[in-house]
C-alpha cells in the first residue's frame, strides 16, 4: 500500500500541515468509514493508517516548521520518504530524526531541499507574506498557529503551497503574491478545502 502525504501542515494522500487536523483530512479524502474499509480489505492497512498519523503528528510538532517552508511525505511498507523544501539545515535533519524513531518505521529516505540563503529572497518572503495575510479576505488563515497557506520561495520564484476555504481565497493569495515587487514568477499549488 502507497500512500503520499503532502504537507504545507500543509499531505496518493494529501495533508496540509499547515491547516487544521479535520481540513486535512477533508482534503485527503480519508474519512474513518473509508479506513475501516481499506483496513479489512487489505492486511496491513491499520498499519499504515497509524503510520501516516504518527509520521504527520511528529512533523507538525517540529519547532521551526513555519509558514516558509512545505514538508510532504509519502509512506510505502515500513519506508517513509521525505520531501518538500526548507529554509534551515535543522529543520531537515530535524524531520528525519522524529520520523526515525516512530514504531514501525524501518529506513528514511530525506528528499528534503533546504533552500539556498538569499537576502533577497527573505525579502521577498516577507513582502509576500504580508500581502497574503494583511488582505482582509485571508487575514483569518494567519491566525492558526501555522499558516495554512505557505510561501516557498527559491531565486526570486514563489510557489505558494497549502489548503484554502474557496477558489477566490486561491485567487486573492496568487494576485497578491503577483503584486510583490522582485518576484519573478508564482506558481499557485494551492488546493480548495472539498
Amino acid at each position: 500500500m502507497r500512500r503520499t502525504v503532502c504537507l504545507p501542515i500543509t499531505g496518493a494522500i494529501v495533508f496540509s500541515l499547515s491547516c487544521s487536523q479535520s481540513s486535512a483530512d477533508r482534503s485527503a479524502a480519508v474519512t474513518p468509514a473509508a479506513v475501516s474499509q481499506t483496513a479489512s480489505n487489505q492486511p496491513g492497512a491499520r498499519v499504515q493508517e497509524r503510520l501516516l498519523r504518527e509520521v504527520r503528528h511528529e512533523l507538525v510538532m517540529l519547532p521551526f516548521y513555519g509558514v516558509f517552508d512545505n514538508l510532504s511525505y509519502r509512506v510505502e511498507g515500513d519506508t517513509v520518504t521525505l520531501m518538500g523544501q526548507v529554509t534551515r539545515p535543522t529543520l531537515k535533519s530535524d524531520a528525519e530524526n522524529v520520523v526515525k524513531r516512530i514504531e514501525g518505521v524501518e529506513r528514511v529516505n530525506n528528499q528534503i531541499e533546504v533552500l539556498p540563503v538569499s537576502p533577497n529572497d527573505d525579502r521577498i518572503r516577507l513582502a509576500v507574506y504580508r500581502a497574503i495575510y494583511g488582505h482582509p479576505n485571508l487575514s483569518r488563515y494567519g491566525l492558526q498557529a501555522v499558516p495554512p497557506i505557505h510561501i516557498i520561495v527559491k531565486n526570486g520564484n514563489v510557489t505558494l503551497e497549502g489548503v484554502v476555504a474557496n477558489e477566490a481565497d486561491k485567487n486573492i493569495a496568487n494576485i497578491q503574491a503577483n503584486g510583490v515587487p522582485g518576484v519573478f514568477s508564482v506558481t499557485n499549488n494551492l488546493r480548495v478545502e472539498s
